[in-house]
């Protein structure tokens, strides 16, 4: 399965692409959408759109995740933050890709076992899960990737309860 995880953003969008064979990771892509500095906010989010629907057509995923918004302090980061989700889940549905949405929380929770994790426990998990040389950069990067590995996660735990409720199992 062809995974990929989004960090959403106007200014820089991180993404990950991840193979998923089982119980192996495999990184297969990884780095960031930027958006033309300077320019009004439709401009930026059409950018996005477009470089998005590029990504896809080339990578082919089966599955997107996209991080959920974390409610900054900022009203205004949060809102443009808002508006690239917006756009980022147009671009998944109108690529026809079947999209799941986890809170920054699940996300830690399942790279490290804790749900409260630094930004630098997340990356080195990260590092390690895929047998990386090194962390991955930038940060929106690292980040889309760990997005990535929860939902291989969360849905292979899925797919083994559903096939236990099939089974008979409780």
């Amino acid at each position: 399965m062809l995974v990929l995880g989004i960090d959403p953003g106007v200014a820089t969008t991180g993404y990950g692409i991840v193979r998923s064979d089982g119980d192996t990771l495999e990184p297969v892509a990884y780095g960031v959408i930027t958006t033309p500095a300077g320019s009004k906010l439709p401009v930026r989010l059409g950018s996005l759109y477009e470089q998005l629907l590029t990504l896809i057509d080339t990578y082919h995923p089966a599955e997107a995740c996209v991080e959920e918004l974390f409610f900054a302090r900022n009203a205004r980061t949060a809102l443009s933050v808002g508006h690239a989700r917006g756009v980022i889940l147009l671009a998944l549905a109108n690529a026809g890709l079947p999209t799941s949405e986890y809170a920054p929380l699940q996300v830690k929770k399942a790279i490290t076992g804790y749900g409260r994790a630094s930004k630098e426990q997340m990356q080195r998990m990260v590092r390690l899960l895929l047998e990386l040389e090194s962390i991955p950069r930038p940060d929106d990067a690292a980040d889309a990737l760990a997005v990535a590995i929860c939902h291989v996660h969360s849905s292979s735990m899925m797919a083994r309860l559903a096939a236990n409720r099939q089974a008979g199992g409780s």
